[in-house]
């Protein structure tokens, strides 16, 4: 099980995505923000396959997030993603 969360770590970010760290994702209301996305572990969200439910602290509702890549996003989506975190894991 390792093993396949280690392989799906290593394809992601060979096309672009920062897992195992902060990672921009959106929201289904589109908010773009920051939370911390490790594969295979779950501490402030539920894993539904490459979504999560997780709270959106832009909005201040719960909501299925998708990770971005950063090369896809717009310098306003950036700016959203370093002033919005979600909160850290106490």
């Amino acid at each position: 099980m390792i093993a396949a969360y280690a392989l799906g770590t290593v394809l992601a970010r060979r096309r672009g995505y920062n897992m195992g760290g902060a990672v921009p994702v959106r929201c289904r209301d589109g908010h773009v923000f920051t939370t911390l996305w490790i594969p295979g572990v779950s501490v402030k969200s539920i894993r539904l396959g490459w979504r999560r439910l997780q709270w959106c602290p832009v909005g201040g509702h719960w909501s299925m997030v998708t990770p971005l890549r950063d090369a896809d996003l717009t310098e306003e989506e950036r700016a959203s993603a370093a002033a919005h975190h979600d909160r850290r894991v106490p």
